[in-house]
């Protein structure tokens, strides 16, 4: 459990955080990013994720910070995530018009605002809750840095992307189907994805050498586990109840 009080510690030189502007500058320049790395780490974050946070540890003794100086990897999502939304239109929508709303508010709601707000919740309770206490007084403050915790909540995304958008969208005209079969099937498909999601979550904070506790990050992983069961036996069907926000008018 959380301890109900922030650890009082005295600050020490802390960096202003000008990491920002520049990374959003990045964005527009195409060139100057690491494509070819950024896929290395889409593939590795959903076959071998540890390989990848162990990379991180080199960026922090080359570049002194955790976070990503190269926006490539959010850029790249972006357009993935665009593409797999275009593709549902395309199979399940009828007007262009209610298309680009689609693709609009997945990209917003799906990605960027929750991952905001859900970095921001991480970012908050690490530095405050998690953190441990400093050997000395005279030790440099370590805290987590924003733009991390938005990148753990990004790689934690790809592989929860490749299974609800990617499989998801070939499996939808079974999962999407009545029946006990396709709602197994489709609570089993969210279930992993959540789970694994909150895993890489977990590895993301475990990595940072002054967190401690960081199996806290691991408890949503039994609650979405206790849930699928329930959701099977009452029928609920997640592919369905998601797919009807956006395409009501064809399922």
């Amino acid at each position: 459990m959380l301890p109900t009080t922030s650890k009082g510690r005295t600050s020490s030189n802390v960096r202003p955080n000008s990491v920002l502007p520049q990374y959003l500058r990045k964005i527009i320049k195409w060139q100057q990013m690491d494509i070819e790395y950024t896929f290395w780490q889409m593939l590795h974050l959903c076959t071998s994720p540890k390989v990848v946070y162990q990379h991180t540890k080199y960026h922090k003794q080359t570049k002194n910070q955790w976070a990503r100086d190269d926006p490539a990897f959010i850029v790249i999502c972006t357009l993935l995530l665009v593409v797999a939304t275009l593709a549902y239109c395309a199979a399940y929508d009828h007007s262009a018009g209610h298309a680009f709303f689609v693709v609009i508010s997945v990209l917003l709601f799906h990605f960027i605002l929750t991952g905001a707000t859900l970095a921001t919740c991480c970012w908050f309770l690490t530095n405050n809750y998690l953190r441990e206490e400093a050997p000395s007084s005279h030790a440099v403050e370590q805290r987590v840095e924003w733009l991390y915790a938005f990148d753990v909540h990004c790689n934690s995304f790809f592989p929860m992307f490749v299974l609800l958008y990617v499989i998801h969208y070939f499996l939808s005209p079974v999962l999407v189907a009545h029946g006990f079969i396709p709602v197994l099937l489709s609570n089993l498909l969210f279930m992993v994805a959540a789970s694994y999601y909150h895993y890489l979550n977990f590895l993301g904070y475990d990595v940072l050498p002054f967190l401690e506790k960081t199996t806290f990050f691991l408890y949503p992983i039994g609650i979405v586990i206790v849930l699928s069961p329930i959701f099977i036996l009452i029928g609920f069907n997640p592919s369905r109840h998601f797919m009807n926000i956006y395409f009501s008018r064809v399922l």
